[in-house]
This record gives C-alpha cells, sequence and structure tokens, in this order.
C-alpha cells in the first residue's frame, strides 16, 4: 500500500527492496537513493534506504531517514518497525519497545514486529517476555509449517530435502531468518562452518538476539574452533532460554572442547535435571566422570544407564571401554540376549565390540575375536569408506609436499614453538606420549584438535569436487601460510592456560605434516609407532565414536597403515629430522632413555615427573585414558598373537612392510 504509482518508480522499488532481502545492503541504498534523486521523499524507497543503512551498521542515517517515513506516513508499519531496531541498535531500548507496541497494537499478528520487540526486551532484561515475543513470532510465521517439515527432513539426514524446502520458503521471503539459520544447519551439517557463519550473520542483521540464530552461531563457532565465541554466545542464549536442556548440552559440549570438563560436567547435570528422562545425558556425564578419572562415579553413571535402557549397546561397551571393566555371567547372558541379525547396525556393533572385550577377559580369544568380527562387519555398513581414496590421496601428498615445495617457501608461516603435535595411528601409544609430555612443568595437555583438518577441508571444498587439498597449497600466497599459522594458535588459546608449550595430539595430523610446517616451522612433530600387527588389530577392536573409518575392515587397515609409513618415509626425505619417531616397544622396554630422547627433541630439560606419568591428575579424553593413569607395562607388546590364527588378511595387506619390525615380532 505504500508502492509509488508510477510504474518505472515502482518496478526500481521493487529492485532495490529486492538487492536488501538478499543481503546486498550496499547495492539496495544505491537503488534507493537513485530513487530519492528522481522523486524525493518517495516514502517506499526511503523505507528502503533506512534498512539498507541499518544493515550496514549506519544507525543515526537509518534513524534520520526512518523518521522522515514515519512522520511522513504513520501507519506504515514496516518503517515504525525498522525505526525501533534503528533506535535499539542506538541503545534507546525503551524508546525502541515503546514504538514497537504500538505497531504491534495495531498489527497483533506482525512477525518482524515481535522478533524486535523480544529482542529489546534481552537489552531491557526482560527475558520472560523475550520468550513469550519470540514464541509469538513464530506462531505469527505465515511459514512455520514449512519450516517444521525442513527442520524434519534434516533431523533425519535428509538434508537435500531440506534444503529444498528452506530454498522454496526464501524464494518467496529472501529475508526469512528462519530460513535462513535452516540454511546454515545445512551447511553445518554437511561441514560447511564458513558458509554457515556468513548466512547466521546475515540473519543476526534481523533479530541479534533470537534464540534459534543464537544456537546456529555457537554450533558454528564450535566447528571453526572460535570457542571463547562459543561459549559467549550460550552464555547470553542461556539468559534467554535457562530451562531448555539443548543449550546446557551445547555448553557442556564446548567446555569439554575447551577441557574445562568439572564445569561441562556442571552443564550436562543441569541438562539432564531438566530433562531426566534422556539416558543419553547420563551416558554423557558417565563419560565425563571417566575423562576426569572418577572410576566410580563414572560406573555409577552408566549403571543408572543400564537401569533406565536395559537393551542399550552403547552402554554395555562404555563400561567395556574402561579396559579394566570385567563383565560378570548375568551381563554377558544379558548381552547376549539382545543379539539380533535384524537389529539396528550401529547397537548391535556396541554390543559384539562388548562381548568381544568381555571374551578376551576370559582369554577366550576365539570367541572374542568372532564377536570383534561381527562387531566390524555391522559398523562397516553403516559408513561410506573406500581405500583406494585415501591411497590416492597419500600419493597425491606425497607428490605435491616435494623438496622443491618447501624449497619456494622457506621462512614461510608464524615462528613460534609452542606446539608439540604428536601423531600416528589409533592406539599405537600417542596419549601414552601425551601423558608424558603433559606432566612436563612447561607443557600443557589439551586432546586431539580438530583445528589443522579444518584447515585442510577447508582447501579441499575449495573446488566443486571438494578434493582441492593438497594441489591447492601450491596457487597460496606465502604470506597466507602465516595467517593459518596465527589462527591456529589463536583457535587454540582458550585451551592453554598459560604454559609456554602445548600438545595437539590428533593421530590423523600425520598425513599433513608439510602443511603443519608451512604454517608454523617452529613446531615440534613427534610420531608415535608400534608394531603393525598391535597397532592395526588394537584399533579393529576397538570401537571409535568417529573419524576413523578405516578401522572396520583388517584389509583396509593393513593398506591404512603403509600408506601411514609411506608418508612419515617421504617427510624425512624433504624434511629431515623435523619428525622423531617414537617406538611404542622401546618406550615401555626403557622409558627413561626414550623419554629423555623425547624431551631432548622437544627443547626440554629433563623432569622426574615424566617418568612419573601416571601420578600426573588431568582429564584424557581418549580410549587410552584409563591405561594412561597406570604405570608402564609391556603385555600389549605381541599381543596380537592371541588371534594370530585369524589375522591373516592383515598380515597379506601389510605384506613386507612387517620386515621393518622383525626385532619387535
Amino acid at each position: 500500500m505504500h508502492a509509488p504509482a508510477d510504474a518505472s518508480l515502482r518496478i526500481a522499488c521493487e529492485r532495490a527492496l529486492a538487492a536488501l532481502r538478499l543481503g546486498r545492503a550496499r547495492t539496495a541504498e544505491a537503488e534507493a537513493r537513485a530513487i530519492q534523486a528522481r522523486a524525493p521523499g518517495e516514502r517506499q524507497s526511503l523505507w528502503i534506504l533506512g534498512a539498507a543503512l541499518l544493515d550496514q551498521d549506519r544507525t543515526n542515517e537509518a534513524i534520520d531517514a526512518l523518521e522522515r517515513v514515519v512522520a511522513a506516513a504513520p501507519r506504515f508499519w514496516a518503517a515504525r518497525t525498522d525505526l525501533a531496531r534503528a533506535q535499539r541498535a542506538a541503545g534507546h531500548y525503551d524508546r525502541a519497545q515503546r514504538a514497537l507496541r504500538q505497531v504491534l497494537d495495531a498489527v497483533p499478528a506482525f512477525e518482524a514486529a515481535w522478533r524486535a520487540y523480544g529482542d529489546t526486551c534481552v537489552d531491557l532484561e526482560q527475558y520472560r517476555e523475550a520468550r513469550a515475543a519470540y514464541e509469538r513470532a513464530r506462531q505469527c510465521d505465515p511459514h512455520a509449517r514449512r519450516l517444521e517439515e525442513a527442520g524434519a527432513a534434516l533431523a533425519a539426514e535428509d538434508r537435500r530435502n531440506a534444503e529444498r524446502l528452506f530454498r522454496e520458503i526464501l524464494a518467496s521471503d529472501p529475508s526469512h531468518v528462519g530460513a535462513v539459520c535452516g540454511l546454515a544447519a545445512v551447511a553445518l551439517a554437511a561441514g560447511r562452518a564458513p558458509d554457515a557463519l556468513r548466512l547466521l550473520q546475515h540473519a543476526a542483521k534481523q533479530s541479534p538476539h533470537l534464540p534459534l540464530v543464537a544456537r546456529g552461531l555457537s554450533q558454528a563457532f564450535v566447528d571453526l574452533g572460535r570457542l571463547n565465541d562459543a561459549e559467549r554466545s550460550l552464555r547470553r542464549l542461556l539468559l534467554i532460554e535457562p530451562e531448555n536442556p539443548k543449550n546446557w548440552v551445547q555448553l557442556g559440549n564446548v567446555y569439554t572442547r575447551m577441557m574445562r570438563q568439572p564445569e561441562a560436567l556442571a552443564a550436562f547435570e543441569e541438562a539432564a535435571r531438566l530433562n531426566p528422562g534422556e539416558v543419553r545425558l547420563r551416558l554423557s556425564i558417565g563419560h565425563l566422570h571417566k575423562t576426569l578419572g572418577q572410576r566410580a562415579e563414572c560406573e555409577r553413571a552408566y549403571r543408572e544407564c543400564l537401569a533406565r535402557a536395559p537393551a542399550m549397546g552403547e552402554v554395555y561397551w562404555a563400561l567395556a571401554d574402561l579396559k579394566t571393566y570385567v563383565f560378570d555371567d548375568a551381563e554377558i547372558a544379558a548381552m547376549q540376549a539382545l543379539l539380533r541379525d535384524d537389529g539396528d547396525d550401529v547397537d548391535q556393533a556396541h554390543l559384539r565390540f562388548a562381548l568381544g572385550r568381555a571374551f578376551e577377559h576370559r582369554r577366550e580369544y576365539a570367541t572374542a575375536f568372532e564377536h570383534y568380527a561381527a562387531g566390524n562387519r555391522r559398523r562397516r555398513k553403516t559408513i561410506a569408506y573406500d581405500i583406494r581414496v585415501f591411497e590416492g590421496k597419500t600419493r597425491r601428498v606425497r607428490e605435491c609436499f616435494d623438496a622443491a615445495f618447501f624449497a619456494e617457501r622457506a621462512a614461510t608461516g608464524i615462528e613460534d614453538p609452542a606446539p608439540i603435535f604428536v601423531v600416528g595411528l589409533p592406539r599405537s601409544g600417542s596419549t601414552l606420549v601425551e601423558q608424558i609430555l603433559a606432566s612436563h612443568s612447561n607443557v600443557e595437555g589439551t586432546f586431539e584438535l580438530p583445528n589443522v583438518l579444518t584447515i585442510v577441508r577447508e582447501f579441499d571444498h575449495s573446488d566443486a569436487a571438494q578434493d582441492a587439498y593438497p594441489e591447492a597449497l601450491r596457487a597460496v600466497p606465502r604470506e597466507r601460510f602465516a595467517q593459518l599459522g596465527r589462527r591456529y594458535l589463536e583457535e587454540t588459546l582458550p585451551l592453554r592456560s598459560g604454559k609456554p608449550r602445548f600438545i595437539d595430539k590428533m593421530p590423523n595430523n600425520f598425513s599433513h605434516v608439510g602443511l603443519i610446517h608451512c604454517m608454523l616451522p617452529q613446531a615440534t612433530i613427534v610420531d608415535v609407532r608400534r608394531h603393525p600387527l598391535d597397532a592395526c588389530f588394537s584399533t579393529f577392536k576397538q570401537h571409535f565414536a568417529e573419524g576413523q573409518s578405516f578401522s572396520y575392515d583388517l584389509d583396509d587397515l593393513g593398506r591404512y597403515y603403509r600408506c601411514y609409513l609411506a608418508l612419515m618415509d617421504h617427510w624425512d626425505e624433504v624434511l629431515p629430522g623435523k619428525v622423531l619417531h617414537l617406538r611404542y616397544e622401546h618406550l615401555v622396554r626403557d622409558p627413561e632413555r626414550q623419554i629423555r630422547r623425547l624431551l631432548a627433541h622437544c627443547g626440554l630439560a629433563f623432569e622426574p615427573a615424566c617418568l612419573a606419568f601416571h601420578e600426573t591428575k588431568r582429564a584424557v579424553r581418549t580410549a587410552s585414558a584409563e591405561q594412561v593413569r597406570q604405570p608402564l607395562y609391556a603385555s600389549g607388546v605381541g599381543y596380537w598373537k592371541h588371534f594370530a590364527p585369524a589375522l591373516d588378511p592383515l598380515r597379506r595387506a601389510l605384506g613386507d612392510c612387517l620386515e621393518r619390525f622383525e626385532d619387535d615380532a
């Protein structure tokens, strides 16, 4: 009803409005100013101009333009709402709230006004009123049913259908906050956190305090390694929605990533109080007690889970993964009774791995292997993994990071010796080495940090095939490596407490030694290596929650190990002396000599506490959490021999690389 009568002006206004709704504020401003030049004071374009200025944070200019619109057209409710948003942005919260009440009295079903009203209530610390306003906005949304449908598709992991539905909403309303947040959720599910952050920041321009936006932003910040930002976002969200258990779970996950386990435990306990029927919350609480070395509390939490959900295979595996937990006859019988050929693959895999551990403790190795093999077959069905892809990627990494590559990029990156990268294969002793290093007074222990893998994924996704790494690095300017190194140090800063050195124990970083060296040339790298039959079989009988898709098939494991050896040999050739290779078998047989060697490579003075690492009190989040709290033992060396008759497929896949380990056979 505020559209200009002149057809050419109307078309120009529509073009400017379309640009505004698509988030192109500068274009919208230019279009609106051109219309104002032709028709000074024209209301529609003046409103668009004010809104475009507001989107650019030019608040005073926006207020001036929007006040002129409202003075000329007092019932122009969209302009009044945007004027209130601008007043709010300028800190005039009471004035903005009064103006929005006038709008809502006149137009009670105006969704955008309710959202803006909720934002002013948050600014005024009227959190109950804010919740009510955001709920009214949701109820007034003409696309509410379609949004619910898209959300259900996303929850069912049908990303393609969810994205289609969100885009259909945006086709009719390009600035729809819920649909923009939905697309961000799709991007997060696909591992595209930078895309999600851009979308969410656009949504935040429309409603800075909306809980839907805050939840998305916190997850994007986590995925990008910006943990302090994630914590701040969640703390603000909890002021608005303190009774939402999902918010407490998300905060608990952030604190877990920040190595603030006691605070994570408190957050999960609050979530469990708010949602006492959710067994998985109690399971997470058990995991946190395990991380903190609180064994009795851990077992108590797991047993409480079983009391509530006696058919939940994951709980049995959690008990088995304590390593020293011994199942009694009744527990074994209960697990066997739950085995189903037609059962859920992941749940059945958990049961099989737990039964494997139970029979292994009884030294019934053949029966144990049958269960481990069955568990791996069930788990393998749930993932898409092709070892040939990894073999091809390994070959490309070796070809890209040749001697000439490093010669051309000498003296790149950030000169900071703080990081110590511990790499290798899972179950090869990396957690033990981390615990030894973290016992040193100058070293901070963290956990398996995802930051390098996130950078690699971003390079990978820089082409349409999402397979641009490592070749994309050849076009990277020298200064970009310094930026990446600085980014890595900034992202990991929240995990550090002021000690001069810290550990990144992501085993999979063995593939990315070249990138690490370019970003952080003074970083220390330690490769922890174990006899391939012990390392691979120990991995085969470990159920990983995520990230180790190669571990569920003996042939895949053997071929993966060969790729690992080939890459480590390559790094020795092109970066001689960069990587210290530490053999697990040598470490447990001659600990003091090997620990002194390790500390010397890291540039650290010897400290007796590193020999007494098992006495160090710290949170440990890996599968070896219980084991590194014990003194060194050699019983794991050659342990594969108990299962030797079943390991022929692994032997064949490993091939001649076994000859390199004959001294530890």
